[in-house]
């Protein structure tokens, strides 16, 4: 499975990117937001990536931020009636942040602003993230707790938490997880990654 690229833009349109890597070119599905952090960069360029699979076809789709990563994830497995196409213009829509605001306030009004979502699909999309995996109530304890701000420790475990429920981890599960491996590194320096990396080693 490809997780990342790392190599040289050679085409770069707002729906689609494709980066040379050793001589390979791998055409990305990406949204506007990586499109507008990546169109014009000039030497190496990293994407973090998610293959869709279907009978019909293998597509590659990229991003700039693991956080527009981990929300298309969120919605092509959780929501139901969303797919990769729709995941793609809620991400080109808003940004991670405005769209976690809008959940857990309940703002079905700008969510169905977004291009192709409508209320009904704004409506599903509260309900069942909130319902399936506790995703709104971890956004709502993030914020009460000031984890949103720039404090890189807590930041690292709520990155972490909706990763692994990204993931498909159950939301307590998740945290109790993340909690843990906190409490082992002790005075080690914490990032998102090797929180996600080692959570998944003892999955």
């Amino acid at each position: 499975m490809i997780a990342q690229l790392r190599g040289h833009l050679i085409e770069a349109l707002p729906n689609q990117l494709i980066v040379d890597v050793h001589g390979v070119g791998y055409q990305c599905h990406v949204p506007l937001s990586t499109y507008d952090k990546l169109a014009g960069t000039s030497g190496e360029v990293k994407l973090l990536t998610h293959v869709h699979i279907t009978e019909r076809d293998h597509t590659l789709f990229g991003f700039a931020t693991s956080e527009e990563r981990d929300l298309f994830r969120l919605l092509i497995n959780r929501v139901s009636g969303i797919g990769p196409k729709m995941a793609l213009a809620v991400l080109s829509g808003m940004s991670v942040s405005d769209f976690k605001d809008n959940v857990i306030r309940n703002d079905l009004a700008a969510l169905s602003r977004i291009s192709g979502v409508g209320k009904k699909t704004a409506e599903r999309i509260v309900l069942e993230l909130k319902d399936k995996v506790g995703i709104v109530d971890t956004w709502q304890a993030a914020s009460a707790n000031g984890t949103l701000a720039p404090d890189p420790t807590q930041r690292a475990q709520t990155d972490a938490i909706l990763a692994l429920i990204a993931l498909g981890f159950k939301q307590s599960e998740a945290q109790k997880t993340v909690q843990e491996l906190v409490k082992k590194s002790g005075t080690d320096a914490v990032t998102a990654d090797r929180l996600i990396r080692d959570a998944l080693r003892g999955a």
